[in-house]
C-alpha cells in the first residue's frame, strides 16, 4: 500500500478527482435520500450541469418539451439514468486524452472503457450485483493506465518488447518495467478518493477477482465487461492479449461461457444508446 502511494504521489499530472461520484453512489444507496440532495450536488458543477441537461435533451430521449433544469430532468429520467450519465460525463473527461505510453489515440481507451461498463452492468443485473457499481467499475477500471502512461511512454517499445518476447500479460510486464500495475494504482487511487469499497476492489482486482475476497462476484462482473470489450473490438493500443482467461470468474457468478455472446449482443444494443448521448463513434 505505501508503495503505491508513493508513486502516485510521484507522478505530476494526477487525474482531478471525480468529487461528485462517491457522493452520488451514496445518496442513490440511501432509502431516505431525496432529489433534492441530488440535485443540490449537481448543481454546485455548472459544466456538469449543463452536460447533463444537454444530453437528457437530446433526441434520443425524444421529450417534446426540454428539461429547463437538473430537478426537471431527475425527475424525468430517474435517478440511476441521470447518474450514468453523470458518470459518463466524468470519465470522458478523463480518459479521452491520447496515452501514449500504451499506444491509445485520442478517444480510444474512453472507447473501451464505456464498453466494458455496459458489459459489466449488464452482467451484474443478470447475475442479482449492483448494476451502478459494475458500470462505475467498467468506467473506471483502467484509470490506472492514465498515471503509469507518462512513465511508460519512454520505454513504450520496450513495453512491447518484453511483453512480446516473453508472452507475458501487461500486467506481468508493467510490474517488471514500473514495479506496479495499472489495477492496483488505479483500486488505490480510487480507495483515496473515498469511492466505496466494493468499488474499489472491482477496480484493483479487475483482472485477478477471485482475490477479491468479499468482492469478488462484483470484480467478476468488472473482469467478464471487460474481456467482451475486447471480443467486441473496442480493443486498442498495445493490449498485450495474453489475457488471462478466468474460469473461476464465470464459476463464481454460475455463468456459462455459452452466455457470453448474448451478453456482447446486449452490450452491442446498448451501446447504441451510449453512441445517441456521446457520440462515442464520432
Amino acid at each position: 500500500m505505501e508503495e503505491l502511494d508513493q508513486y502516485i504521489n510521484r507522478v505530476k499530472n494526477l487525474p482531478p478527482a471525480p468529487k461528485v461520484l462517491p457522493k452520488l453512489l451514496s445518496l442513490l444507496n440511501d432509502p431516505n435520500s431525496d432529489t433534492s440532495k441530488v440535485v443540490e450536488l449537481i448543481s454546485f458543477d455548472p459544466g456538469l450541469t449543463a452536460n447533463v441537461l444537454q444530453r437528457c435533451n437530446s433526441a434520443f430521449f425524444g421529450a417534446a418539451m426540454p428539461a429547463s433544469d437538473i430537478q426537471e430532468a431527475v425527475g424525468r429520467l430517474g435517478f440511476s439514468q441521470v447518474y450514468q450519465v453523470i458518470a459518463a460525463v466524468t470519465g470522458s473527461r478523463t480518459l479521452s486524452p491520447p496515452q501514449k505510453g500504451y499506444g491509445y489515440a485520442r478517444g480510444e481507451l474512453w472507447k473501451h472503457s464505456v464498453a466494458t461498463a455496459v458489459a459489466s452492468q449488464r452482467i451484474a443485473e443478470c447475475v442479482g450485483e449492483d448494476g451502478t457499481i459494475a458500470f462505475t467499475g467498467g468506467l473506471l477500471h483502467d484509470i490506472g493506465k492514465i498515471i503509469l502512461a507518462d512513465a511508460l511512454e519512454h520505454i513504450y517499445i520496450k513495453l512491447v518488447e518484453e511483453t512480446e518476447k516473453n508472452q507475458q500479460s501487461l500486467l506481468e510486464t508493467e510490474k517488471k518495467l514500473l514495479g506496479v500495475q495499472h489495477a492496483e494504482i488505479g483500486g488505490r487511487l480510487l480507495a483515496i478518493w473515498k469511492f466505496p469499497a466494493d468499488l474499489v476492489a472491482s477496480v484493483w482486482f479487475h483482472h485477478q477477482p477471485d482475490s477479491a475476497v468479499t468482492h469478488e462476484r462484483i470484480a467478476s462482473c468488472v473482469y467478464l465487461g471487460n474481456m467482451i470489450a475486447h471480443f467486441m473490438g473496442f480493443s486498442y493500443g498495445h493490449q498485450a492479449f495474453a489475457f488471462r482467461g478466468r474460469v473461476e470468474a464465470l464459476s463464481c457468478l454460475n455463468v456459462s461461457s455459452d452466455q457470453l455472446p448474448h451478453f456482447m449482443i446486449e452490450t452491442f444494443e446498448k451501446l447504441e444508446t451510449v453512441e445517441a448521448l456521446f457520440q462515442l463513434q464520432g
